[in-house]
């Protein structure tokens, strides 16, 4: 006597090991396995598409526009102008001005916030626990201080009348101060008014807020690296110097190559602090971000070209971002 099976006919088929059919995995709601991380990530594109694209959008076509006060009012549509804004603020010698500020700037405070962090970060790994927590917090609080606080804190330091600068430099003996600075009365120097002066006051502003972030990444990377590599270093006698170029700097290239990054962006878009220390009236002071800012606000306001400065500053930072990260993926293949 035959056994029939119980089973239906399709339960049946698919208990077959001959007769199984292979299906891609789904979830209970019917979707692919694979394209869930992509749903997922629907939420997320939506903030940036709403924060980020659309008003990108917005700025690219008011850079072809003229938009004052009229247009803003709703008096009268924004009129289409094509390149004139572009062409205008080229000819402008103010722009150029404002170019070679933005770049001088970020060619010297970039190196500088990244060598200094750098070194603090190697310090604090070399610390204790409990001396490199309380340096974290202290250095920290610099970080966290706003943009415009910052400004103010460095503008009352090297106020010309009340400024704590003048009066250090002052204590100092005069043939020191003249060997130093080639002066000895420090009274009164009006560090604000000069275009250098504004830009070294700028940078150490920047440098000094900057840092500690770099320092705690560069402290977190340091805390992955075997700490055998560094005993056999110093068994064969290596000094310091060799031990980072040789072994911390290639461990940590992508942790450095992040931060290179972000430091470009940052500084290159530095537009609080220099307000606050320059004002709007000093345009030999202009960087692009305090230029823009000005055309597209300042009386008779033109976000036309206000735009368009900033499509370009825009433009730069994707041409020096993309060229940075190029040659670092030709050294890593290297």
């Amino acid at each position: 006597m035959t056994k029939t099976s119980t089973l239906p006919r399709g339960e049946r088929n698919s208990a077959t090991p001959g007769r199984r059919r292979a299906h891609p995995p789904r979830k209970a709601s019917g979707l692919p396995v694979w394209s869930i991380p992509y749903v997922l990530l629907i939420p997320g594109l939506v903030v940036i598409a709403a924060l980020l694209l659309y008003p990108l959008v917005q700025m690219v076509t008011i850079s072809f526009q003229k938009v004052g006060l009229v247009q803003i009012s709703g008096r009268r549509p924004a009129e289409w102008l094509g390149w004139e804004n572009y062409t205008g603020i080229f000819d402008n010698d103010i722009f150029w001005s404002s170019l070679r500020n933005t770049v001088l700037f970020a060619v010297v405070a970039v190196p500088l916030t990244l060598i200094l962090g750098t070194a603090v970060g190697v310090l604090l790994h070399r610390l204790g626990s409990k001396m490199s927590l309380f340096v974290i917090i202290g250095i920290m609080f610099a970080w966290a201080v706003p943009p415009v606080a910052q400004g103010v804190i460095w503008r009352w330091l090297f106020d010309a009348e009340a400024g704590i600068i003048n009066w250090a430099l002052n204590l100092l003996p005069d043939w020191l101060s003249s060997a130093l600075f080639g002066r000895a009365d420090w009274t009164g120097e009006p560090w604000l008014n000069d275009t250098w002066s504004i830009y070294m006051v700028l940078t150490i502003c920047v440098v000094w807020a900057g840092f500690p972030f770099i320092a705690v990444s560069v402290l977190a990377g340091l805390k992955g690296i075997p700490a055998e590599l560094y005993e056999a270093a110093r068994v064969d006698g290596s000094t310091p110097w060799r031990t980072f170029r040789k072994i911390t700097f290639p461990l940590l290239k992508p942790v450095f190559a992040v931060l290179t990054v972000l430091s470009i962006i940052w500084d290159f878009k530095v537009f609080s602090q220099l307000y606050v220390l320059a004002g709007t009236n000093n345009r030999e002071a202009f960087n692009l971000s305090m230029y823009a800012v000005t055309e597209a606000f300042r009386a008779p306001p033109k976000m036309g070209s206000g735009a368009a400065i900033a499509v370009v500053l825009t433009i730069i930072l994707l041409i020096v971002t993309a060229a940075y990260i190029r040659q670092m993926f030709k050294q890593e293949e290297l």
